[in-house]
């Protein structure tokens, strides 16, 4: 939590006045049983009614300047907390961005939306509370025991144990709540993930009928989180009657002893009244600082949770160096790479070499779990490999400054992404200042121009949140678009003709080969028609590189290619 206080730099100024405002507010609160003491003992006992009103207007006078305290307290806490919270929030989203697929699959995306939202929200409450309370509660406490002193010593002494019980009672209580409250929010990841699964995955639960079991499911883990929060509840809850019966008794002795001294003489009746007020005014602020500890016991929680995933240090270090690409025939070169995912024993990918000439075509096909998009993930380097080379244009991707090796490629992802905009904005993500005449021409290639012919505002049909307005091909064939608009010298497609039919496909294929610069062109498949006119395929089984070859030659040499092929085809191919 401490490192993320650098947020409130340039908010100090904000920082320093709140709590002097309610530290202001609070001294002027604390004069006011004085005051109401000396219209008890002086202007009811002396029968003075010039002299009450005249304390009545000092009191009225005394309200008035803690409101105008309290407000400006309120404006310059509430600056700082929400100014705070921006700032976080943007660093973290900074941050999370530079996180490479490793620490995003090891994190998970639900625990990561609950740091950016849920976690957020309460540090910025955590935080706007204690600039306006942290100070002004214990200093009312302090001030109205000192202020009991004055009065009397006597008297001050059961002020004295009365804090000292309630000190006890509330930190013991926020010592034994923190820890359950960093449980609670884990919890609440766990609901959120399962949540965002069942909302992505709706279709395929209802298609297996699987709605009770995953109901069950929810109602599970939404019941350990429900416990949980009623478990630390009930000890929370424990603060507010333990104080009060702490200060009720500290009350009744009090006045029971006031009452002695005033019949003695040694107090008067105004004094008592304000020893009661004083005592009543420690009730409210303890109340008030028990509530605000715990306030901030979440906040102190969710900020250690955000600090974590700020202190993720990305596994893909980027490179400082500026080594120039070395001459090479190949644009892509893959030597005895091993690639090993975090917290998996197995390797994903094994002693991996590939030759890729410029301009050429490159099949990748395999099973399911074969490490065919791995493959294409670390000459994009969003993995690093364990042990090994990945030279693109003759220089290793890990001396590449990030975005000067992504430039170098085009990918469609596995799962066809497009974000709420126009068709225009979304195809602009491969080219900022990509022209209509660009867009056109890269949806023309993409077999994608004839979405926005049936559309009446063509470039500017508004595409809805993760393109559901779109059928499956639509989709690709929008994020194919999307990839070809940058001209990139190496384009990656991950599979990304799986909802096309055969026509469109073939006649996607056609078009690739005829693109103006003859980009080097990866396509993973499942399906030997995709790549069967490929200069050369490689064949993955198990992580491992079983076949390299053209069609023809990997239907005599590969075993496993050939079987790929007849289930398809049928036999004699």
């Amino acid at each position: 939590m401490k490192k993320l206080f650098v947020y409130l730099k340039g908010y100090r100024k904000e920082c320093v006045l709140a709590p002097l405002f309610k530290m202001t507010e609070a001294l002027l609160e604390l004069f006011i049983p004085l005051v109401v003491a000396a219209i008890i003992d002086t202007g009811i006992g002396n029968s003075d009614t010039q002299y009450v009103i005249k304390m009545c207007l000092v009191m009225i006078g005394l309200g008035l300047l803690g409101l105008l305290c309290s407000v400006t307290a309120q404006y310059f806490s509430a600056k700082a907390a929400i100014n705070f919270a921006a700032k976080v929030r943007h660093a973290l989203f900074d941050h999370i961005q530079k996180l490479s697929y490793s620490e995003i699959d090891e994190t998970g995306t639900a625990t990561l939306i609950t740091r950016l939202t849920s976690d957020m929200n309460q540090v910025q409450s955590g935080v706007n509370l204690t600039l306006r309370l942290f100070l002004r509660s214990p200093f009312i406490v302090f001030g109205a025991s000192i202020m009991a002193f004055t009065i009397d010593v006597r008297a001050a002494l059961i002020f004295v144990g009365a804090v000292v019980l309630l000190s006890i009672v509330v930190f013991g209580i926020m010592l034994g709540c923190i820890p359950l409250y960093k449980k609670i929010q884990q919890r609440l990841d766990n609901v959120l993930g399962i949540t965002q699964e069942n909302l992505s995955g709706v279709r395929v639960i209802r298609a297996f009928c699987k709605e009770e079991e995953e109901i069950k499911e929810f109602e599970s883990t939404n019941d350990s989180l429900t416990y949980l929060q009623k478990f630390t509840g009930k000890i929370s809850a424990l603060m507010n009657p333990l104080t009060f019966i702490i200060i009720n008794l500290a009350v009744i002795i009090l006045i029971y002893t006031g009452a002695i001294e005033v019949y003695k003489g040694i107090l008067t009746q105004g004094a008592v009244v304000a020893l009661y007020n004083y005592m009543s005014q420690i009730l409210v602020e303890l109340i008030k600082l028990a509530n605000l500890i715990i306030s901030i016991t979440k906040a102190v929680a969710c900020g250690n949770r955000v600090e974590a995933v700020l202190e993720l240090e990305p596994s893909v270090v980027l490179s400082e160096n500026n080594i120039k690409p070395k001459q090479s025939d190949y644009i892509v070169e893959i030597k005895n790479a091993n690639l090993k995912y975090k917290n998996v024993s197995d390797y994903s990918l094994s002693d991996i070499n590939l030759k890729v000439k410029p301009g050429e075509t490159v099949g990748i096909i395999g099973g399911t779990g074969s490490g065919k998009t791995s493959l294409v993930n670390i000459m994009t380097r969003f993995y690093d490999i364990e042990s090994g080379e990945v030279l693109v244009q003759g220089k290793n991707v890990r001396d590449y400054k990030i975005q000067e090796l992504r430039d170098l490629f085009g990918i469609v992802p596995q799962k066809a992404v497009l974000f709420k905009g126009t068709v225009r904005d979304n195809i602009k993500w491969g080219k900022k200042d990509a022209g209509d005449d660009e867009i056109i021409n890269a949806l023309e290639i993409a077999q994608a121009k004839e979405i926005i012919d049936k559309k009446d505002n063509g470039l500017d049909f508004e595409i809805e949140q993760g393109g559901k307005n779109l059928s499956g091909g639509q989709q690709q064939r929008l994020t194919i678009a999307r990839a070809i608009v940058g001209k990139p010298k190496i384009l990656i497609l991950d599979d990304s003709s799986s909802a096309l039919d055969f026509e469109t496909d073939a006649k996607l294929r056609k078009a690739l080969r005829e693109i103006d610069g003859s980009p080097t062109v990866f396509i993973v498949s499942q399906r030997t028609s995709s790549i069967q006119y490929a200069d050369k395929i490689i064949v993955l089984d198990d992580g491992k590189a079983v076949g390299l070859g053209t069609h023809k030659k990997l239907l005599e040499s590969c075993e496993i290619y050939k079987e790929i092929y007849d289930s398809q085809y049928g036999n004699g191919g």
